[in-house]
């Protein structure tokens, strides 16, 4: 674990993260794994890249991508004109699940959002990832809002 670095992900990354997007229960209902990337995922990375409010992020272990995160910088009016980051999209390989990794990446998206002036970091869970929300709130986040989605 010695090996792992958190970096703004490029292009080439794209394939990796699609990947661990859909390595999962959920994820597999909602993502689709092809060589190269759909281009609905090329179209999304290409936003994401172009907004400096934006920040694909990845965990490498040498060339290997093991972990994502997307970190999005929000200007508000509440809270006194605060920023808040919001965090989506997290996974850790299967590989390096249990082992701090993620802690890891929350750390290091923390201190992103510390450097923007952020006051607030919040994110959204499904349901159905009891291992998440105990992850969460051993970082320290307080499931203190109920959360809705509406499909467009």
């Amino acid at each position: 674990m010695d090996t792992i670095t958190f970096r703004t992900a490029t292009l080439a990354d794209l394939e990796a993260i699609v990947s661990l997007l859909a390595d999962d229960a959920l994820g597999a209902l909602r993502e689709t794994v092809a060589s190269p990337p759909a281009a609905c995922y090329v179209s999304a990375f290409q936003a994401i890249a172009a907004d400096a409010n934006q920040c694909l992020v990845v965990a490498a272990d040498g060339d290997v991508i093991v972990g994502t995160l997307q970190l999005s910088f929000i200007p508000g009016i509440a809270r006194r004109g605060a920023w808040r980051g919001q965090i989506e999209a997290v996974r850790i390989a299967a590989s390096h699940r249990s082992a701090g990794l993620g802690q890891r990446l929350f750390e290091w998206a923390m201190a992103a959002c510390r450097a923007r002036g952020c006051q607030l970091l919040q994110l959204t869970t499904d349901k159905g990832r009891p291992d998440a929300h105990r992850f969460y709130e051993k970082l320290g986040f307080v499931a203190s809002h109920e959360g809705y989605k509406l499909a467009l």
